[in-house]
């Protein structure tokens, strides 16, 4: 990708056009990395307009995908399930039972936890969290073909893959 200029940061990005945030020269080193911050950014804003209009938040549907899929669950394997904090958890379940997407149930096999499971009126949420995602995947992916789009997977979980690596090394992040 290459540098662009303030003046760039109009309009849409279209095939063959720059991004619509200027790269920092000191960004300069790591094109990719900017691309994919400016990505996750504008991914998860849309993600917000459009949960919010069913209720919800960026994250408590990934809670609540876990839930119908899984059923119910410990806080703590939600956790490690989303690759989040308990701190993050914490909040999030408490929101998703104060709507009234799921509820607590003493652990039958710990009796100092508790379970998480996705409530009756949660189940009518799956399908406009669904819908959600598809048009969120529409708006993403807008004007790729087929091949493109297998191949932005392929590249996106290459990714995934190699920063998933670097964090199980100790060695992978080095200081400068």
């Amino acid at each position: 990708m290459s540098q662009d200029t303030p003046e760039a940061a109009e309009g849409p990005v279209g095939p063959g056009q720059q991004a619509t945030v200027p790269v920092p020269t000191a960004a300069g080193s790591g094109p990719i990395s900017h691309a994919i911050f400016r990505l996750a950014r504008l991914h998860r804003m849309f993600a917000g307009q459009l949960l919010r209009r069913i209720g919800l938040h960026p994250g408590q549907e990934l809670v609540m995908m876990h839930l119908w899929e899984l059923g119910a669950r410990r806080q703590a394997d939600l956790v490690r399930l989303l690759d989040s904090d308990a701190a993050t958890m914490t909040r999030t379940v408490r929101r998703l039972e104060q709507a009234g997407f799921v509820r607590r149930r003493p652990d039958p096999t710990d009796k100092r936890a508790s379970l998480i499971e996705p409530t009756a009126a949660s189940h009518a949420l799956r399908r406009e969290v669904e819908r959600v995602w598809s048009q969120l995947e529409d708006i993403s992916t807008a004007g790729l073909s087929d091949e493109e789009r297998a191949a932005a997977l392929l590249t996106l979980e290459r990714l995934e893959q190699n920063l998933v690596q670097a964090a199980a090394s100790p060695d992978a992040v080095t200081e400068p």
